[in-house]
């Protein structure tokens, strides 16, 4: 993610202050005054979709802050009731805040120092989540990792993996977003052949709107929170889709000038009974606000792209909603 913007860009961010936190879907599990809740509006409150945020790969190193929040696991201790992306302190927070304002969602974060686990019955345990957001890693995924991480999507759940351009290493271990994706994708002891049909372009494209495709059936696209037009690509990458390896995969949206198998920004496969998304830049979901120190900027909300919607209907994708 490139932390140099244009000053046209700044501004015409600015056009979208408001913000988008306010998203919420279509169908509400909040019964309207005077109805009596049906079994489902009931089953819908009473088991929300549980999404685990990602920070055990060095989210916040360098520049980033790519947490929902600073309370974690659970960032209710934060504040119970948010309302803003201010209300709780993470460059994903509009994002998280989101999710927990339409009241069918749980989130909690997965900790630094943490490992990423399934089937173990540890508090955090992807088996006791549906979906999974791993937003720019820079430590390296370990092999019981990776294999924990492909099992979770073999059996039901959804894997949400955002990349960052080559030569992004954060944290200086020798690992960027691209080649640990790409190294969980090739070298994961389960499925060591493109299981999800998706490598990482290993490019640092500065700039670019990619465009989404024509598809009015697709869920993702034309989701709970909204339409997909497009989304924005500020030093980032783009995804080479391979259906040789798996038919299922399928790019959503595309850097300008390309099409099919190749320049992919967003797409999405599945695999046994799970689902993939991948993005290929941090920059849209960073909503601007975060920790002290960290130099971000609102793509979130930059009216260059639909970002907010693609984030959220994804995560509904994923989770199954």
């Amino acid at each position: 993610m490139n932390r140099t913007r244009t000053a046209a860009a700044l501004a015409s961010s600015a056009l979208f202050a408001a913000g988008l936190t306010t998203l919420a879907p279509t169908a509400s599990a909040t019964p309207t005054a005077g109805v009596a809740p049906t079994a489902a509006t009931a089953a819908l409150t009473a088991t929300p979709h549980r999404v685990l945020f990602d920070n055990s790969k060095g989210e916040t190193a360098g520049n980033a802050d790519w947490i929902i929040s600073t309370a974690q696991p659970d960032p209710l201790a934060q504040n119970a009731s948010p309302t803003t992306e201010k209300s709780w302190t993470g460059a994903l927070s509009a994002w998280g805040v989101a999710l927990q304002k339409t009241g069918q969602y749980s989130l909690k974060t997965l900790p630094a120092g943490s490992t990423i686990s399934y089937g173990t019955g540890a508090a955090l345990d992807l088996a006791k989540f549906d979906t999974f957001v791993v937003p720019e890693p820079n430590i390296r995924f370990s092999a019981a990792e990776k294999a924990a991480l492909i099992r979770f999507v073999q059996n039901g759940g959804g894997l949400f993996l955002i990349s960052d351009h080559t030569q992004s290493d954060r944290n200086n271990d020798g690992w960027d977003s691209p080649a640990i994706i790409n190294d969980l994708f090739t070298d994961n002891g389960v499925d060591d052949d493109d299981p999800f049909g998706i490598s990482v372009d290993v490019k640092n494209i500065s700039t670019d709107n990619p465009r989404a495709v024509a598809d009015a059936a697709d869920p993702v696209l034309h989701g709970p929170f909204g339409t997909v037009t497009g989304s924005i690509l500020r030093s980032g990458t783009t995804f080479t889709l391979e259906p040789a390896d798996n038919p299922n995969v399928k790019g959503l949206v595309y850097r300008t000038g390309y099409s099919g198998t190749t320049g992919a920004f967003f797409a999405t496969s599945t695999y046994g009974s799970g689902r993939v998304a991948v993005w290929g830049d941090s920059s849209p979901a960073d909503d601007g606000t975060g920790q002290p120190g960290n130099n971000l900027f609102n793509g979130w909300n930059d009216p260059a792209g639909t970002n907010a919607a693609l984030a959220l209907n994804a995560t509904a994708w994923l989770s199954k909603a």
